[in-house]
């Protein structure tokens, strides 16, 4: 075995083993942090994969910007979860009917790897042949990233700020509410 399988079988172990222990935890905080430990995880998967702009995002969005909102929340809630008994059946079946509706979404999805797949034929030899003439950036997926797809890149980063700036005020509304001295009569 290579190295590169030994990191690969090593991080998706770990992930494994984070997963299962963030099931069975009732204090919140423990699970926020174990949260950004996952996503520090995926982003070492995803390097270890050569998708580091999509591991670049995990870590910012999902090990940092995620994990101190989340701390904020639980500063304001509290530690522990409140510890009440209710029906499973609920969850699981959206679970299940979620999962069954993204199985069925991809049952007429190319195969992976197909040359003859729509993205081999269209799309990708052009940003292949042409990216380092018509936009100057030697990395096509920068090129793609940061020009052909521009408005999308943007359209995500507001999406993210605008959540992020929606929960602070969020928050700071609580905050705000809490620290106001009581009248005493």
């Amino acid at each position: 075995m290579d190295i590169q399988t030994i990191v690969d079988i090593s991080l998706l172990t770990l992930l494994a083993v984070t997963a299962l222990i963030l099931l069975r935890l009732n204090n919140l905080l423990a699970a926020v942090l174990l949260s950004g430990i996952y996503s520090l995880l995926t982003a070492g998967l995803f390097v270890s994969l050569d998708a580091v702009d999509v591991a670049f995002t995990e870590a910012a969005v999902g090990a940092g910007l995620t994990t101190v909102l989340l701390l904020g929340a639980v500063a304001i809630t509290g530690r522990e979860q409140s510890v009440t008994r209710h029906s499973r059946i609920l969850p699981i079946a959206v679970t299940t009917v979620t999962a069954a509706a993204l199985i069925y979404g991809t049952l007429d999805m190319p195969k992976f790897g197909d040359p003859m797949a729509p993205i081999h034929t269209h799309v990708a030899p052009r940003y292949i042949e042409m990216s380092g003439e018509e936009i100057g950036i030697p990395n096509i997926v920068t090129s793609v990233l940061a020009s052909y797809r521009g408005y999308d890149t943007l359209g995500e980063v507001t999406v993210v700020f605008t959540a992020a700036i929606g929960v602070m005020l969020l928050l700071g509304g609580v905050i705000k509410r809490k620290s106001k001295p009581k009248k005493h009569e």
